[in-house]
């Protein structure tokens, strides 16, 4: 196995000669290229509304993203929903209870949010308000159960409702998967676009490395071998991992 050509299934990052990735190209003398498998897009209404989900049932809304908070208003906007004023926000971080603030007064509703942005910090927040019936936007390809598992064993009463959705991006117009000595993924929504683009795709010699649990996962449940895998306690980023494979597979810079 010898990796020249990388690729990213991401966007590439905003200053690239400052990234991992550019230290990673010069150490070993690749190639590599940054495609988004996927793009992300709202439901429409008539699709939520076979959900057969009331937003009004509910009176407190989690948010754990700014990508959510933006499909949630757009699809309340589409629904025509006049939101209550009493109506509470729980935020998993402060930045997402200020990023809110584009959509609502901040003095006129109750926004919650875990100042310590420890990421299990919003257990608190629940226990402390368990009275409320909550609803958990996502997506289409995440569980939440980070969140609903802790609402199943404290009895809170809860929804879960899908606002958006992964769409496989064109592939086949955009790239030449035949010249890529290995593939990096970030998602199961990246799988899914590498075997819609290409369902008849045969991994042989490629090398695959996946970030995430889901992610791995995905890869192996496909049929395909995992080579890098993050994190793990040696490595805690994908470029850290990359690194230890390519010590071994890379062409070095002579």
């Amino acid at each position: 196995m010898k990796i020249k050509n990388i690729l990213v299934s991401q966007n590439a990052p905003a200053d690239f000669e400052k990234s991992p990735y550019a230290e990673l190209k010069k150490k070993y003398s690749i190639n590599m290229d940054f495609f988004k498998f996927f793009r992300v897009e709202g439901l429409t209404s008539r699709e939520f509304r076979e959900e057969k989900v009331n937003i009004l049932d509910h009176d407190a809304i989690v948010f754990s993203s700014k990508n959510t908070i933006d499909y949630f208003f757009s699809l309340v906007k589409e629904l025509r929903i006049d939101l209550p004023e009493d109506m509470k926000y729980f935020c998993t971080t402060d930045q997402i209870a200020f990023y809110l603030q584009n959509y609502i007064q901040f003095r006129k509703r109750k926004i919650f949010f875990n100042k310590n942005n420890d990421a299990n910090g919003i257990f608190d927040l629940f226990l402390k308000n368990p009275e409320y019936n909550y609803l958990v936007p996502r997506g289409a390809d995440s569980t939440n159960s980070h969140y609903t598992d802790f609402l199943d064993e404290h009895n809170i009463k809860y929804a879960q409702a899908v606002i958006f959705k992964t769409v496989p991006a064109d592939l086949k117009s955009a790239i030449d998967i035949t010249k890529y000595d290995m593939i990096i993924f970030f998602s199961p929504a990246g799988i899914h676009s590498l075997l819609s683009n290409y369902p008849d795709f045969q991994q042989g010699e490629v090398a695959i490395g996946a970030l995430g649990d889901a992610a791995a996962n995905a890869v192996t449940d496909a049929g395909f071998t995992l080579h890098v895998k993050a994190p793990t306690k040696e490595c805690p980023s994908i470029t850290s991992a990359m690194d230890v494979f390519l010590k071994e597979y890379a062409t070095r810079k002579r």
